[in-house]
This record gives C-alpha cells, sequence and structure tokens, in this order.
C-alpha cells in the first residue's frame, strides 16, 4: 500500500462523509498474507473474528480496497475479509497467466479452507461475483448467501468492450497526472482528490517516478472464447441450482449503466 497509515486514515473518513456515513471510530484493517498454492495472496481483515465470517472479491483492475467502505460500515455485526485475487493488488501474478474463472474459484475455496471458513457469506462484484458465482454453484454447501454485484453470465460487449479498453490501457510506466486524467475521462463522477488516494492502493512507483498498475493486463488480453464458454458453463451450473443445497443468492445492480444485460443486471432479491 502507497498511503501512509495516516493518509489511509485520512482518506476513509473524507469518502466516508462524502458517501453519507457517520462512523464513531474509523479503524484500520491488519495487512495479511496467505499461501495457497504456488501463489501468495494479501488479504484485508478487519477485526472481530467472533462474529459471522463475510468474504468480499472485487472486480477486475482493482483491489481489495474497493469494499473499505463496506467493511467499515459492517465490521460490527460480521467478520469482514477483503481478498486481493490473483493478478491484482498485492497478491501474485500467475506465473503461466493462468486466469480462468475456474481457478479463481479454486482459489476461494483454497483460501477459505486455510482459514478455516464455513457457512459463510460470500460478496462479489463483477468479476469478484462471477468468481463468487462459480464458487457457489460448485460449493453450495460451503455458503450461507451469496451476493452478486452487477454481474451475471452474460455481458453486454459494448459496455466490457469500454472497461477492457480501459484497463488495457496505459501499459506503460507513466506520470500519475496522466493516470488521473485517464482515468477521470472514463468515469467523470469521480472527485479528482479522493480518486487520487484511491489510486494509490492500485499502483505502484517506479524507480525512475512514474507509475505503473499493480493488476496482471495478461487477465484482461485472454477474455475470449474460452472465457465466454466458461461464462456460459455459469449460466447452466445455475440453472441447476434448485436440485441442490444451496446459498441464498441476492443479485444487485450498478445505478448507472454497466456491461451488464438488463436480463442479467436486474436487482432482484433473496431466492432460495
Amino acid at each position: 500500500m502507497t498511503l501512509s497509515p495516516d493518509e489511509y486514515h485520512d482518506h476513509l473518513k473524507t469518502t466516508a462523509v462524502r458517501a453519507g456515513f457517520s462512523f464513531s471510530d474509523v479503524v484500520l484493517p491488519s495487512e495479511k498474507t496467505l499461501l495457497v498454492g504456488h501463489l501468495r495472496f494479501r488479504y484485508l481483515d478487519w477485526g472481530n473474528e467472533g462474529l459471522r465470517p463475510l468474504l468480499f472479491l472485487h472486480g477486475g483492475a482493482l483491489t481489495a480496497h474497493t469494499w473499505d467502505l463496506c467493511c467499515l460500515a459492517l465490521r460490527d455485526e460480521f467478520h469482514c475479509i477483503a481478498l486481493d485475487q490473483r493478478g491484482h493488488g498485492d497478491t501474485d501474478w500467475a506465473p503461466d497467466a493462468d486466469y480462468s474463472i475456474a481457478s479463481q474459484r479454486e482459489d476461494v475455496r483454497g483460501f477459505v479452507g486455510t482459514l478455516g471458513l464455513d457457512h459463510f457469506i460470500l460478496a462479489g462484484m463483477s468479476m469478484g461475483a462471477i468468481n463468487a458465482l462459480a464458487f457457489a454453484i460448485h460449493y453450495p454447501e460451503r455458503l450461507s448467501h451469496l451476493v452478486l454485484i452487477d454481474a451475471g453470465p452474460e455481458v453486454r460487449r459494448p459496455g466490457s468492450h469500454r472497461i477492457r479498453d480501459f484497463v488495457n490501457g496505459g501499459a506503460e510506466p507513466e506520470p500519475l497526472d496522466a493516470i488521473i486524467e485517464r482515468a477521470l475521462a472514463f468515469n467523470p463522477r469521480r472527485d479528482p482528490k479522493v480518486l487520487r488516494r484511491s489510486l494509490m492502493h492500485n499502483l505502484r512507483q517506479q524507480t525512475d517516478g512514474n507509475w505503473v498498475w499493480k493488476y496482471d493486463r495478461r487477465r484482461f488480453q485472454q477474455m475470449g472464447d474460452a472465457h465466454a464458454d466458461e461464462r456460459r458453463g455459469l449460466a447452466e451450473g445455475l440453472s441447476e441450482r434448485p436440485r441442490r443445497r444451496a446459498a441464498r443468492i441476492s443479485g444487485l445492480r450498478a445505478p448507472h449503466p454497466s456491461p451488464l444485460t438488463a436480463k442479467a443486471g436486474r436487482g432482484r432479491g433473496p431466492s432460495r
């Protein structure tokens, strides 16, 4: 993490106020690592281990810090854990560039198995939602609830291509201001000052003073037919869910245009 603890604390206080939260105490998570297979995974543990576990999976090109405000808001009721998935944040990149849904699903299985999490809540957004859905289809008995945000088995290609174009840009190290300018062009809703600090979680400074993204862009460059086939497989697996013991599922749609089709992204309440 590039932010100092004081900067991180101030950033959380600022973003909380802007988001309409009022916390009596802003705490920082413990930054931990765990070896799963041959990869070392970094995760944020927000404390209160005696409470019900709630594991968060971020979206593509993002990090565990996506969930900071959610974890702050929920940590008094749940043991919140946010994972940097393979090739993202400060978790190892896959040496063989294997970023298949199946491999990421097994990362989750190995991670929760090592931590001893069972009958837990799994929440994912975008890429994280797809991986969470894959886990739920294969290991439904491990979950109590599943929360999927802004993702479904099908995507609207113009929206997904726009996201892919953005994350594949900036391949070479560049000044921080140039990165912020591109990020604001992609999402003008962001506050530039808040964005600057938020990006510190997802950037790594080079010796020449320029910055590079932490995520492995090979993940986005290989999202072709094989990835589409895996997505279709999830839809088939989901259709078989009623025949198996399964977690309660909640689906949420982002309030702004997303890569989801209307059908796949329509929010719905818990269902059995």
